[in-house]
């Protein structure tokens, strides 16, 4: 069983996703990695997410930064969402995921901050 799927849109945002995963293994929290972007794998995203047995996802994005969004639109599971930076900066990124319609609610950590949506899920799973 997967406690938490952490999603990240590309292989280049593995180093966030690694700094989620220092955390869930000091805590002793079951977690899987996967790379399934919003844009290039939308049904293999569909097919995960639906099939997933994880409590919470995070989804890693930068840029455009859709997939929390789109994982947020396909579950009714909490979602939190880490934007990362680009040359732009990130705020695109961090808007595009705290920006989300009503009912399709993510929450967002800070640009690059794997650290606090780490410690945000352990607070989610500390209140079951």
């Amino acid at each position: 069983m997967v406690t938490v799927a952490i999603l990240i849109g590309s292989e280049s945002d593995r180093h966030i996703a690694e700094r989620v995963a220092n955390v869930f293994d000091e805590a002793g929290v079951n977690y899987e990695i996967r790379v399934l972007s919003a844009h290039r794998n939308p049904l293999e995203l569909d097919s995960y997410i639906s099939d997933s047995d994880a409590e919470i996802f995070i989804g890693i994005a930068g840029l455009s930064a859709a997939l929390p969004g789109a994982i947020a639109s396909r579950t009714k599971k909490p979602v939190i969402g880490v934007p990362v930076s680009s040359k732009l900066g990130g705020l695109d990124a961090l808007l595009s995921i705290a920006q989300m319609p009503k009912g399709v609610p993510v929450a967002c950590v800070g640009i690059d901050n794997g650290e606090n949506a780490a410690h945000l899920a352990l607070r989610i799973l500390g209140t079951k």
